[in-house]
């Protein structure tokens, strides 16, 4: 469960996110001391946080559940889709492209497919 996204410039495009968020640009979506993002709206606020990974022409953005917990298909789905989305709204002309994997990747932690949400 990752969101990836490809770009020319990856640690300039993570310093920009950072910085619209400081300046208030972004409001949707907060960044801890550690560098990693939540949702702000109220409904979603810490139920994960996305954590950064500069690679060689993208950013991979792999998700942390809340400690003791792991992240419903619900919570997934919101999280990726309004990340996405705000990249798009805010820096569609720094990135090619950007997706999310259906499955967990390493480090992620989703509930089974099978348990009931």
């Amino acid at each position: 469960m990752a969101i990836i996204v490809n770009t020319a410039n990856p640690k300039s495009l993570l310093s920009e996110i950072k910085q619209a968020i400081a300046d208030s640009k972004i409001v949707t979506w907060s960044c801890d001391g550690q560098g990693d993002f939540s949702h702000t709206a109220e409904q979603w606020k810490y139920h994960a946080w996305f954590r950064a990974k500069i690679e060689e022409s993208r950013l991979v953005f792999n998700t942390v559940p809340p400690k003791g917990k792991v992240i419903s298909r619900v919570d997934y789905g919101v999280y990726h889709g309004r990340f996405i989305e705000m990249l798009l709204s805010h820096f569609d002309e720094r990135f090619r492209d950007a997706s999310a994997t259906a499955m967990p990747s390493s480090g992620d932690v989703i509930r089974s497919r099978t348990a009931p949400e």
